[in-house]
This record gives structure tokens, C-alpha cells and sequence, in this order.
């Protein structure tokens, strides 16, 4: 598989496949959801009729029981898989305006952990490599800039929010 960051708009005619968030809380911390030990962040595929926007709003209540503000949009990853059509997994940032109540996925059953963590410590759990580290790079300056958020410090310890 190879996979390349772009912080371009999704070309016209590549599918969109994905829409993950880094969603952020009101101490500048990003949501990890934990998955047994397996991390990723919120989100999930389109439904018909469904902007990238809709997509994030409905995947983070869905997985993670968060609701969160207007959206901003960081970029694509281009994946390019044997056999298969290239496609794009879009990357988005927002603010958490309300933690509900943790239940399971609704399309899976899993009951999901709530991780918030400096961004800046995101790509180490994801383990991204290195579009990881940009993908976190370009979401902690729009919520900076876009989103006014103040990012969590390096020496911020992560917690869960169960």
C-alpha cells in the first residue's frame, strides 16, 4: 500500500472512502479512540448525499459519543492499494462542544475508549508514520489559527475520558 499526504482539495473523481476528524477538547487535548490497544481516530465512510462535514459530525457521535462545532478541512490521504482504484481518506479538525454518554458503536458493537492526548503525541499512538506526524502538524495549526483552540503542552499528561 502506498499512502501520500496532500493538504490540497480532493481531486475531481477520486473517491472519498474515510473522513477521520482530530477533534479537540476544551485543554487543547486530541481524541485517540482506543480499541483495545488499537488507536484511530473518529470517523468513518460517506452515506449517500453526505459532505465531508455530516460525515465527521456523524461518525464522532456514532464512535466516540461526541458531538463537535463547525469542521475544518486539513487534507486527504491518497491510498493506492494492488487491485483496487485509488482513493482518498479525507482529514478534518473541530472542537468537542459536548461529551455523551460512552455506548457502543452502532455499526460494530464495540464500545470504544475515549483517549485525549496532546496532538503532538497522536501520530505515536496512530503509528502513521510519517504523513501522521504532518497530518498532526497541519490539524494543530488550523485549530490554532481557524479554530482559536490553545493546543495542550507536550508535557500535558493524556487521560481518558470515560
Amino acid at each position: 500500500m502506498k499512502a501520500t499526504w496532500n493538504v490540497e482539495q480532493v481531486p475531481e473523481g477520486l473517491r472519498v472512502r474515510q473522513v477521520y476528524g482530530f477533534l479537540f477538547d476544551t485543554e487543547g487535548r486530541v481524541l485517540v479512540q482506543d480499541d483495545h490497544g488499537y488507536f484511530n481516530l473518529p470517523g468513518g465512510k460517506p452515506e449517500a448525499g453526505e459532505d465531508f462535514q455530516a460525515t465527521l459530525f456523524r461518525e464522532a457521535v456514532e464512535e466516540s459519543q461526541v458531538e463537535v462545532g463547525t469542521a475544518a478541512y486539513l487534507g486527504y490521504v491518497r491510498v493506492e492499494e494492488p487491485d483496487t482504484e485509488p482513493y482518498a481518506q479525507v482529514r478534518m479538525t473541530a472542537r468537542i462542544t459536548r461529551f455523551l454518554d460512552r455506548a457502543p458503536d452502532v455499526s460494530t458493537g464495540r464500545l470504544l475508549r475515549r483517549l485525549m492526548t496532546p496532538v503532538d503525541k497522536a501520530p505515536g499512538l496512530l503509528d502513521w508514520g510519517d504523513i501522521g506526524f504532518a497530518q498532526a502538524d497541519v490539524a494543530a495549526d488550523v485549530a490554532r489559527r481557524d479554530l482559536g483552540i490553545l493546543l495542550a503542552g507536550p508535557d500535558t499528561e493524556a487521560v481518558y475520558a470515560d
